[in-house]
């Protein structure tokens, strides 16, 4: 029955591979209680079986969330099973998931961003300049496109997954809008200013001979020579490279860069409903967590300027 419910996110409900997966591993863990999946059987188990379940994964060392994101991977199954009229009750009902302290985001600063850019503008205006010529195109290519990945990242708040996604189709420069799909296919549009759109067309110019013939905006030349779809953990890698010559945060992912996207359009004056709809965000509440960075900032300030604040 699991693999079932699997199919189900992934074919009907149109869950990313990762998310299913995740939701399988759940789901796995809680019939290896049970005996196994192939004798696991949602019908014979009780809450008593849930509730166990969680007192051994917090006495194992998990940790709260996590803990709490399998009893709701939990939760979708049995809703599902009800539904189908696999089972005749919920045994999720009335477990009460552990309490997690839900961390703040974090953000780069906005000179930490500034000098990125600095660095890449002057790494590739070298290399293109080079003395002795010896810059190999497939080298201002690569640089020319890591460099629009920062400032996309940066400028328009996507996740790493939708940039990877995007196709030239996708991206209106005359009138200045990306056209994105987040999670489960959802659409929404994202302006982006002169300057960005300048960026994508210098970096379409030198694409011209690396192009993917599936047109993907970023493409990338793979370990066989082949020209195709850049990779996610492409993408992760040279972000978390990059940003960590420049920042002292422990954290240097491209979410962070979403992160630096939404606290530097609340700090400067967007109001957060448009910041929901930039991010992409079904619910206000994912979104006010950014209210909350802004207010650690303030009070930051004020102990560091108040000669009373102590």
């Amino acid at each position: 029955m699991i693999q079932r419910f699997l199919n189900w996110l992934q074919y009907e409900r149109r869950y990313s591979l990762r998310t299913v997966s995740e939701y399988g591993d759940d789901l796995r863990a809680f019939a290896e209680l049970l005996g196994g999946e192939e004798k696991f059987d949602p019908a014979r188990a009780d809450t008593t079986d849930v509730k166990t379940w969680m007192v051994d994964m917090l006495d194992g060392g998990l940790s709260p969330r996590t803990v709490k994101r399998r009893l709701s991977a939990l939760r979708s199954f049995y809703k599902y099973l009800l539904r189908q009229g696999l089972v005749k009750r919920d045994i999720t009902q009335g477990v009460i998931a552990p309490k997690t302290d839900k961390p703040l985001p974090v953000f780069f600063r906005e000179s930490e961003m500034e000098k990125e850019q600095a660095i890449g503008e002057r790494e590739l205006d070298e290399l293109m300049h080079s003395p002795d010529g010896e810059a190999s195109p497939r080298e201002v290519f690569e640089l020319t496109r890591d460099n629009l990945i920062i400032s996309m990242l940066y400028q328009t708040g996507m996740r790493r997954a939708e940039i990877v996604g995007l196709t030239d189709g996708d991206i209106d420069l005359r009138e200045g809008v990306i056209r994105v799909f987040g999670k489960r296919r959802k659409e929404r549009a994202v302006p982006i200013g002169e300057r960005l759109c300048s960026e994508i067309e210098a970096y379409q110019e030198v694409r011209l001979g690396f192009e993917s013939p599936e047109h993907y905006l970023l493409t990338m030349v793979k370990r066989d020579g082949s020209i195709g779809q850049m990779e996610a953990q492409s993408v992760y890698q040279m972000v978390r490279r990059r940003m960590g010559e420049v920042s002292t945060l422990k954290k240097h992912s491209p979410h962070v860069l979403r992160h630096t996207f939404a606290t530097t359009m609340l700090n400067n004056g967007a109001d957060i409903r448009s910041i929901q709809t930039l991010l992409g965000h079904s619910s206000l509440a994912a979104t006010q967590v950014y209210t909350h960075t802004t207010f650690e900032q303030i009070q930051q300030a004020y102990k560091q300027a108040h000669p009373r604040s102590k």
